[in-house]
């Protein structure tokens, strides 16, 4: 499933959810520029998903209208179809990749992130068996799935043997970042495997 359509269907759902949103709401809410949002927008009513009425002389109320619930249904699905093909990929990369390591006595795995990449991540721990030893972040101070969440310093935590990189979205900008952090190559996991070009760049 692509990014656009993803984004598209985090728009017709917050509308549904909330019809007094704003064009800024609904760009805090989606993590992207206001420009971006209101070209979202405007495609939308552009093709018929949404209904823009004039509640105030300044503001905008979005409505979804019944092919635009129509479209929300059919991202639905496509994003559930998305998912789960994509939770499957993700524990049988992590299987092949910790497998060997849980028989060799290293079991301290830590997660970095705290997204639903994040949640494929620990999902895909526990059906081996394993518990992660840790969650970390470039912050720290809140909680993930019962877990507080520990801010990442300098290189790897003491005794942790791995730490999966959980991002779908160019893991390797993260991984470079992460090294110059003073964590070396090899004990970092991405969620899928890194393409070969990538791997001649040296970024794996």
């Amino acid at each position: 499933m692509e990014v656009a359509d993803r984004r598209v269907l985090r728009v017709l759902e917050a509308i549904e959810g909330d019809g007094r949103i704003t064009q800024r709401g609904l760009s805090t809410k989606l993590g992207i520029a206001l420009g971006l949002t209101n070209i979202y927008l405007k495609r939308l009513a552009h093709k018929g998903h949404i209904k823009c009425v004039n509640v105030q002389a300044n503001r905008l109320r979005y409505l979804l209208t019944p092919q635009g619930i129509r479209e929300k249904t059919r991202l639905t699905y496509e994003f559930m179809d998305y998912s789960l093909s994509l939770y499957r990929k993700v524990r049988f990369h992590l299987r092949e990749v910790l497998q060997p390591l849980s028989v060799a006595g290293m079991q301290r795995i830590a997660i970095f992130g705290t997204g639903e990449a994040a949640e494929l991540a620990y999902l895909s721990l526990k059906e081996q068996g394993l518990e992660p030893a840790m969650i970390l972040d470039d912050r720290g101070g809140t909680e993930f799935l019962g877990m507080q969440v520990q801010r990442l310093g300098s290189g790897l935590p003491p005794n942790i043997d791995r730490l999966i990189v959980a991002t779908l979205d160019h893991p390797e900008l993260l991984l470079r970042r992460l090294e110059h952090q003073g964590i070396p190559r090899d004990r970092l996991v991405t969620l899928r495997p890194l393409s070969d070009d990538t791997v001649r760049k040296g970024v794996a």
